[in-house]
């Protein structure tokens, strides 16, 4: 037996998922192998039903969403269910959709903003594209001024994008959004802000190039679903997933910790880890819980998480 009727039979208390990927994406701007790369890290079953780790590193994003595309076909055609972690924020701080004027009366602010950075954004096989200036567009509907994207490299300084930070005193849109604000809080990390795009440990590059995968990605497979926009903010049961192949989340490798040993990339270190990580949690019956976004946090902060922010997968 192989797939979901081979777990739940050999395991009394089954695991959610099957296969786990991790992904630390890259904004570089051309094919890059190595540190600051796309890694891939795949911890699925092998012929033995056992779970073995691989890791992929990959030079393009297009090549790496197509890589992405038919490993998960692979998995869910022999009937595993698989969690894909993305290491960058798949939502923006709460008013974005709306300050940028997109419709959201027809879809959630969330998806809003997927599709219009989908429609924006289009990585070239080089692995170039045009996110300084499509940012810059960015502030311009938002604040006819330099806010709230900033950190662009001079070349590509405009009067609607600077390199330095704009004063977020004051604005219609907050510096960070409540779940790094939550990491900062509780002294677990220093995430930067969504709006920066480039210098050290900037993540907003990232989001900005890989939600447009993201978004093509969950076209291609309607059995999947985006957490916690497509599966609500409590726990996650074997029952809320009927009918799930796929859940994609947003991870923050640096909560388990990593070390690389001679001839590793850190990178590749931490997509191993935590892959891991959930799989330990997934075999004993705790990953479920991981899933719940801010416990602590009232209706209105955990409405605006599911409709637009986004929340990190163990958080």
């Amino acid at each position: 037996l192989t797939g979901r009727g081979a777990a739940t039979e050999t395991h009394s208390m089954a695991r959610l998922f099957d296969a786990y990927i991790m992904v630390d994406w890259s904004a570089a701007a051309k094919p890059t192998l190595g540190a600051n790369s796309i890694w891939i890290g795949i911890l699925a079953k092998d012929a033995r039903l056992k779970l073995q780790f691989k890791a992929v590193n990959i030079d393009t994003r297009l090549k790496a969403r197509a890589f992405l595309e038919d490993m998960v076909a692979k998995l869910t055609r022999r009937g595993d269910r698989v969690l894909l972690g993305f290491d960058f924020s798949l939502g923006y701080p709460a008013g974005t959709a709306k300050a940028l004027g997109l419709d959201v009366s027809k879809h959630a602010p969330w998806a809003a903003m997927h599709a219009h950075l989908a429609s924006k954004l289009k990585d070239k096989p080089d692995n170039s594209n045009a996110r300084y200036a499509i940012a810059a567009g960015m502030n311009y509907a938002i604040s006819k001024g330099p806010f709230p994207f900033w950190g662009a490299p001079a070349r590509d300084v405009v009067s609607t994008l600077a390199s330095t930070k704009p004063d977020f005193t004051g604005q219609p849109l907050p510096e960070f959004r409540l779940a790094e604000s939550n990491l900062r809080d509780r002294k677990l990390g220093q995430p930067k802000s969504v709006w920066q795009l480039a210098y050290t440990g900037s993540v907003g590059s990232q989001s900005l190039t890989g939600i447009p995968h993201v978004h093509a990605l969950r076209a291609t497979w309607p059995n999947a679903r985006i957490w916690p926009f497509e599966t609500g903010t409590g726990e996650l049961t074997e029952d809320d997933l009927q009918g799930v192949e796929v859940v994609i989340a947003e991870i923050y490798p640096s909560l388990v910790k990593a070390k690389a040993e001679k001839g590793e990339t850190l990178d590749e270190v931490q997509v191993r880890e935590i892959a891991r990580h959930y799989s330990q949690l997934d075999e004993k019956g705790l990953l479920g819980a991981t899933f719940s976004t801010g416990k602590s946090l009232d209706e209105g902060k955990i409405e605006q998480i599911q409709a637009e922010e986004g929340w990190i997968l163990g958080l």
